[in-house]
């Protein structure tokens, strides 16, 4: 099934869900794949300085797996394509108007978007206004 291109109809049906959970980004600078998949992460990027894991803050703490800080995950639930173009620019301009920082991973069906924890109500009242046709 394809994903939707066309930017208006992705804005006006992404509706947005939060996830309930905390998550961290935390960084590795030499971890084995095994060692990885014990830690169930849910998103695993390798940059040449390490790799990069995305737990919930839960695993963190138990593993005693250092972080910086605690975002929230909201989901977009429309099937966004990878080629769509203006849908990263269009929510992350208006949550960065909202003082709110992004930090984006868009996968095969979907983009989420990961928030500070304390701004996740917020974030989550800017995205749910494309309602309102105010992106």
């Amino acid at each position: 099934m394809a994903g939707i291109k066309d930017l208006d109809i992705l804005l006006s049906s992404m509706e947005p869900v939060l996830d309930e959970r905390d998550f961290v980004f935390c960084t590795f600078p030499d971890i084995s794949w095994d060692n990885i998949s014990q830690l169930n992460p849910i998103g695993v990027f390798n940059e040449k300085e390490g790799m990069t894991l995305i737990l919930s803050k839960k695993e963190a703490d138990d593993q005693e797996i250092s972080y910086e800080s605690v975002y929230k995950l909201i989901s977009l639930n429309v099937h966004s394509s990878l080629d769509a173009v203006g849908l990263t620019a269009a929510f992350s301009a208006k949550l960065a108007e909202n003082n709110i920082s992004t930090n984006v991973v868009a996968a095969y069906y979907h983009d989420h978007i990961f928030v500070p924890a304390q701004k996740a109500e917020l974030a989550m009242t800017v995205l749910r206004s494309k309602v309102d046709n105010s992106f």
